[in-house]
């Protein structure tokens, strides 16, 4: 006897369904303004995904976190009536795309492609409501015709530059890398080794913005953390530029930068980096050879052990000696050995420090390590006696704000018995006047290194002349790559294009030979203004339209990791100030609200060393894991996931076992969307079955009963407890969406389901439409499923959210606890507002046995909550 067959919630072909009914019908098609069908009245939202870089493996689960998120509230302020941009591209130009087509022995171009095809299959596969007619990849002539576009203007207007400054140089990978790209001296992406070398590289000012960049983070509705990681990185620092004469030489001068001027009378050596230009100048003969030793000892070191606190201090004297402006020509205090040290690094701030050994406890070290005089200069009265005389005596460093002594003066200027900014500004005001300082402001960051020595980049439209640099002019945009079969790095500092000899070769505006630039743009160049152009990407004139960046500007939410903090984020921000000084956008923060969620993790195991051993590698023994090798159990931990533990999961796997809408919610339901926690496949389930729950409260189980369920088939009035119910879950979803809470907005949708599941009967079509709208930001196929089968008017995605009823928020009767002496001892239902003469009189019926034979010496009642007898 063959078994019936069943109208069972089936994802396999309800979700195919509705994605090829939302692209066939461009149903999240976004108009413009000034396009026909656009309306000018509605509100706007701008909501952005960090947009992916289209790798080989595809999108494993953690992707879709921020995707969905996103998803949820462009599909919620949908409902609400916004017009609401959400687009999707892909970064598809940099390293990770070329790493992987020299892995693969296969043109960038046709990994990319290929790879590109697979990240649009997965997410259209998610249901995700992007505007896919605005796509867009960085490694698109008719885009990146604007990236050059761009920089040019940049360079046009002196923010970029040639420069032959030392940079990061990464053997492995074949090409510079920028400060942020370097993670203690190995390059973030593949952790190889980099080093410090002098090349010649286009640089753009980023530094003419610090001042700016660090002001405006205070417009922005950015977590405090992420504000806090650039203002960091960004570093900005008062103080002054202080001038010291180098004795015996032709007008050789040290610049230092010092946040502590009023230290200055404490200064006792100076330092420069190795790198120091001043340092093969002044060096003295008999210490030529000490100090180029140390030099290239120097040079084969990271920036993090040059830099780290608990190393050992090491120096090499020059010889040479400055003079400290305070003093006259021939008081000995103010002759100051002049070293060259590690610590001391080139790129941060002029590269030389003035060494106070009182005030500091890297110059303490070093001088006690070196013999170095330590003069006192401070006259602290902490009630330490013993420390402060120490301290006073230059025999303990001091870095608090302590009052000078009185050996801090001369003729004509002492700082005795003041402050640390009393000294700063008497101090700063002394140098002014003698021509010797002023007061500065600097920042630790540095320009930003644009240039890689890689084929897999946006080209510069840049010709090199025998007149200089020549721009390649706005018609002849885009500059294209020439294609090539070996684009492999040499192993050598210079670009693979360098071998494109006929593209290389071009002529000037002049008719004259010229060669191409043939460093190509980072990966960040694409992504520094790609939400611009989402504003309007098929525009063949300018690379956004004003009106268009005017209306969508600035992004509303984005979503994406904290990781890109002091890259990407700053980088966009840089950018979007430099075209708003153009006056090519009218905003000057491209992200007014950012949001980084949590990383989706996976478990692993590991063994008594603390390292990870792959997953096949390991085998289940009863109820442990053990090394499938040697027996060894290892220990459960929960870390990120990579092809290399084998604890990567795979979305279309998900999808294909229990569909997209399960994927979506489960993510979502996994805890708040801020925080990292670990992928666990046994709770998928849970989640599978409260769309089945769902699905049953509409569609009957057998197809001879109807689509619908009968009571559903004709209106009906709505069922009052179930009424108010829907409208506490209406209440709280829409709240929890504006919060971004959407763990406990599925949490009141699963209540909600369960207490409809108790009264289907009663359940009205009015109150499943709702529902179903309710549930489409979250799992938008089943809904909409739901509300054509309900028959719902229109597409669900654009029905008007549900309204709600604050009167059927509050409950009519509530129940109270009755406590006696503090302790809970009943509970009494009374109405809601109920008078206290009342509300005591259900409290004293509840508690009766325990008042009996006792005197009530007071009441006390704590509306619609408690009420406590005092007796005795």
């Amino acid at each position: 006897m063959t078994e019936p067959k069943k109208q069972t919630y089936d994802p396999a072909t309800i979700e195919p369904k509705w994605q090829q009914f939302w692209l066939a019908n461009k149903v999240f098609k976004t108009p413009n303004p000034g396009d026909p069908c656009f309306d000018p009245k509605r509100p706007k939202f701008y909501a952005l995904d960090m947009f992916p870089y289209p790798s080989a493996a595809g999108l494993h689960v953690g992707h879709p976190e921020g995707y969905t998120a996103t998803d949820i509230v462009s599909r919620w302020k949908r409902a609400k009536g916004c017009n609401v941009l959400h687009p999707m591209g892909w970064d598809a130009f940099g390293l990770p795309a070329e790493q992987y087509a020299i892995q693969t022995n296969t043109h960038p171009a046709k990994t990319t492609e290929q790879n590109v095809a697979t990240f649009r299959r997965q997410l259209q596969r998610l249901g995700f409501s992007y505007d896919w007619d605005r796509e867009i990849s960085t490694a698109d002539p008719k885009y990146f015709k604007w990236t050059q576009w761009i920089w040019k203007q940049l360079h046009q207007r002196g923010l970029a530059y040639e420069s032959n400054a030392p940079v990061w140089w990464c053997e492995e990978l074949g090409t510079v890398l920028a400060n942020d790209e370097v993670i203690n001296g190995r390059s973030e992406r593949g952790d190889h080794p980099c080093e410090r070398r002098p090349l010649r590289q286009w640089v753009l000012k980023i530094t003419d913005y610090a001042e700016r960049l660090i002001a405006d983070l205070e417009r922005l509705d950015w977590s405090e953390s992420l504000k806090t990681m650039q203002r960091e990185w960004i570093g900005r620092s008062e103080g002054a530029e202080i001038d010291f004469d180098v004795e015996g030489t032709a007008g050789a001068r040290i610049r230092v930068f010092t946040t502590r001027p009023d230290t200055l009378f404490g200064a006792s050596f100076m330092v420069l980096s190795p790198e120091h230009p001043l340092v093969a100048q002044i060096t003295t003969p008999a210490q030529r050879a000490a100090v180029e030793a140390y030099q290239k000892t120097a040079a084969a070191k990271s920036e993090l052990e040059r830099t780290d606190l608990a190393k050992d201090k090491s120096g090499v004297f020059t010889g040479a000696y400055a003079r400290n402006p305070l003093f006259a020509a021939d008081d000995p205090r103010g002759r100051l050995p002049v070293w060259i040290a590690d610590y001391v690094i080139v790129t941060y701030g002029t590269g030389a420090i003035m060494a106070v050994p009182a005030g500091d406890e890297r110059d303490f070290a070093f001088a006690r390590a070196y013999g170095l005089p330590i003069p006192g200069i401070f006259a602290p009265q902490t009630g330490d006696a013993a420390r402060d005389a120490a301290i006073a005596a230059g025999e303990a460093c001091c870095s608090d704000d302590a009052p000078f002594g009185p050996q801090n003066q001369n003729a004509t200027l002492s700082l005795a018995g003041l402050g640390m900014a009393a000294a700063k500004r008497k101090v700063i005001d002394w140098l002014v006047v003698q021509g010797r300082g002023q007061a500065k402001v600097t920042y630790k960051l540095r320009d930003w290194l644009f240039s890689r020595q890689r084929y897999w980049g946006e080209p510069f439209p840049v010709l090199h002349t025998q007149d200089g640099v020549e721009l390649v002019p706005d018609a002849q945009l885009p500059v294209e790559l020439p294609y090539m079969d070996d684009f492999q790095p040499g192993g050598v500092p210079e670009s693979p294009l360098i071998r494109a000899t006929e593209w290389v070769a071009a002529k000037d505006g002049k008719g004259r030979p010229a060669q191409r630039e043939i460093n190509t743009m980072p990966g960040a160049a694409g992504s520094s203004w790609y939400f611009l152009r989402f504003c309007d990407p098929h525009n063949d004139k300018e690379f956004c339209g004003k009106a268009a960046s005017d209306y969508w500007l600035p992004v509303d939410l984005y979503v994406g990791g904290a990781e890109h903090a002091v890259g990407h984020l700053l980088y966009s921000r840089f950018w979007t100030k430099a075209l708003h000084d153009q006056g090519c956008v009218g905003v000057v923060e491209p992200f007014q609200k950012l949001y980084n969620q949590g990383m989706i993790q996976a478990f692993a195991y590991e063994d008594a060393r603390g390292a990870i051993v792959p997953k096949k590698d390991t085998r289940e023994d009863g109820d442990k894991v053990v090394h499938a090798a040697t027996g060894e159990t290892l220990k459960p931990i929960v870390t990120k996931m990579s092809k290399r533990y084998g604890n990567v999961v795979n979305p279309d796997d998900v999808v294909g076992e229990y569909g997209a809408d399960t994927l979506r919610l489960y993510e979502m339901y996994m805890g708040p969307l801020a925080d990292s926690k670990p992928w666990n496949p046994k709770d998928v389930p849970g989640v599978h079955r409260f769309l089945q729950r769902s699905w049953r409260l509409a569609v009957p189980e057998f197809p001879e009963h109807g689509p619908l369920h009968a009571h559903l088939r004709q209106d009906r009035p709505d069922d009052p407890e179930l009424e108010k119910a829907l409208h506490r879950t209406i209440h709280k979803v829409d709240g929890d969406i504006e919060r971004m809470a959407f763990n406990t907005a599925i949490a009141a949708m699963m209540i909600f389901v369960n207490d409809a599941t108790k009264a289907m009967d009663r359940l009205s079509r009015s109150q499943l439409l709702r529902f179903a709208q309710l549930l489409q930001p979250f799992a938008p196929h089943v809904a909409e499923e739901l509300w054509q089968r309900l028959g719902g008017q229109g597409w669900l995605a654009y029905a008007p959210w549900p309204q709600v009823d604050k009167r059927l928020l509050v409950d009519d009767e509530i129940e109270i606890a009755v406590q006696v002496l503090g302790k809970v001892r009943g509970h009494a239902k009374v109405q809601n507002g109920a008078a206290n003469d009342v509300v005591l009189a259900a409290a004293r019926a509840a508690v009766a046995a325990h008042l009996e034979g006792k005197t009530v010496v007071k009441e006390i009642v704590v509306p619609g909550k408690l009420v406590n007898f005092v007796v005795k």
